[in-house]
């Protein structure tokens, strides 16, 4: 598979084996809309196979020397990185990144391998002082960490090869085994990632791979009860459908947000239009940390809006292939709809389109809007799409108490020349992450990712999810 093939049938992977099937699902590419492969549409026969071969995975997954988890996740890294053009043409075919966006997110996977590899040297434990009760003076030990044994991973189609890698790797890490449920819209990236990892000297029944419809075999993976820990990237509604059906297992969910960035009167003005305009229109806005929310202080919202509406009327919509291109595709067409539906009720509710508005196809053109009532969806729910908000507030109070109305927090952004208002805001702020003069979709993939209400449960980044992925034990002997 060294590249994407018209209409091409893709494997899917059970323990490291190709795996076909009669009921296929198509790919497409979100920019003209072209079936450009077909997967296997897992059964539940499929599902249940996984299930048994990931259980004798865990087992070779959890005996398998450190130096080995090691070396397998840095030759993985070497791989993709040597791979990096046809890493991120797939991205760009099946995705609605560009190719630039997707080269991007190549990059940032290798990176996420190489964290991952290091982790793996980590995993261990402490001593435990137990001469510190009365009568346990004769008694020494220590923790040490463990794998949970298998987890399911269920991954988006935003970031269709690093997304997954922030499951695979830590759960590779801490010698567990893993069934990934990739996006049925780009499971093209995680596939490619399967094979690499194989050829990387993963062993087989610790990595599997099923594709197609979520509904069919969802519910079946997330309830078994040999399944140990739920990684789900996605949506709230998913979200807590999978914790309703999970049972007694850990979870981790990433659930995506409607996030705010505040500009204080004595910011920069000119860097945090940009950082929030780049922010809010990256991938198509279809990315959980996107700006959707803009709050200005009255002084210099006049000044901000003309900055944000002239560098946003400036983004080059078109080809993804192309590399003058800024911004591609929304992922389907029903989804550019959806948006555009939600842009005209608040224009039927009084508010303004500045810049943008235009749907064509799959495609939605940038879009700034301010005058938004409260209450209307755009605001109050995570719009996954090129729109932005505009809103004048009094002060920074005002700002915060708007930005922590909704159901979300994953992060936010600040700017501010003020210290004392930066820390006030960090304080304040009700998100899992507050970046000073940055826009709210600044990451790193080694730092602590989440949210708090609506926008998750728990931590990924890879320590993070790796510390997730494993239970303590505690040894202790009386001597």
């Amino acid at each position: 598979m060294t590249g994407v093939d018209t209409v091409t049938p893709w494997p899917m992977y059970i323990g490291g084996v190709h795996r076909m099937s009669e009921r296929v699902s198509p790919v497409f590419d979100p920019g003209n809309g072209m079936t450009v492969a077909t997967v296997p549409a897992a059964s539940s026969e499929d599902a249940l196979e996984a299930l048994a071969v990931a259980r004798m995975g865990k087992d070779i997954a959890a005996n398998m020397p450190t130096h080995q988890r090691m070396r397998i996740l840095h030759q993985t890294a070497d791989l993709i990185r040597d791979r990096r053009e046809s890493f991120a043409v797939l991205i760009a075919t099946e995705s609605s990144k560009t190719i630039r966006e997707a080269r991007k997110e190549v990059d940032r996977c290798v990176d996420t391998f190489r964290l991952s590899a290091e982790e793996a040297r980590r995993q261990g434990g402490e001593v435990i002082k137990f001469d510190q009760a009365p009568g346990s003076e004769n008694r020494v030990g220590y923790w040490q960490s463990g794998p949970v044994g298998v987890v399911l991973a269920i991954t988006p189609f935003n970031d269709p090869l690093n997304l997954v890698a922030h499951k695979v790797g830590p759960a590779i890490a801490t010698g567990n085994a893993i069934i990934i449920k990739p996006s049925e819209l780009t499971p093209l990236s995680a596939l490619k990632l399967a094979e690499t990892l194989y050829e990387a000297g993963l062993p087989g029944p610790i990595l599997s791979v099923l594709t197609g419809l979520a509904a069919d075999i969802g519910d079946l993976l997330v309830q078994d009860p040999g399944v140990r820990m739920v990684s789900f990237t996605g949506g709230l509604k998913t979200g807590t459908h999978i914790a309703h059906q999970a049972g007694l297992k850990k979870i981790s969910m990433e659930l995506g947000s409607n996030s705010p960035v505040i500009v204080l009167a004595d910011a920069n003005l000119e860097a945090a239009a940009k950082a929030s305009v780049s922010g809010a229109f990256w991938a198509a806005g279809q990315n959980c940390l996107g700006v959707q929310r803009i709050f200005c202080e009255d002084s210099i919202y006049e000044e901000m809006k003309e900055r944000i509406v002239q560098l946003t009327g400036a983004i080059r919509v078109g080809d993804k292939m192309d590399e003058s291109t800024d911004m591609g595709p929304l992922i389907t067409e029903r989804e550019a709809t959806r948006i555009a539906n939600w842009v005209n009720e608040a224009k039927s509710q009084g508010a303004h389109v500045l810049t943008g508005g235009v749907r064509k196809g799959s495609y939605y053109q940038p879009t700034v809007l301010d005058q938004v009532s409260s209450g209307l969806i755009v605001l109050e729910e995570e719009v996954f799409g090129p729109v932005v908000s505009l809103m004048a507030v009094k002060d920074l109070d005002s700002a915060i108490q708007q930005a922590n109305s909704v159901n979300y927090g994953l992060q936010a952004g600040v700017f501010t020349r003020d210290i004392g208002k930066a820390f006030d805001a960090i304080k304040k702020l009700q998100v899992g992450g507050v970046m000073i003069n940055d826009s709210s979709d600044y990451r790193i993939d080694a730092m602590p990712f989440g949210g708090v209400k609506g926008s998750g449960i728990g931590r990924e980044g890879v320590h993070f999810a790796a510390e997730a992925m494993t239970e303590q034990k505690v040894v202790c002997f009386n001597v």
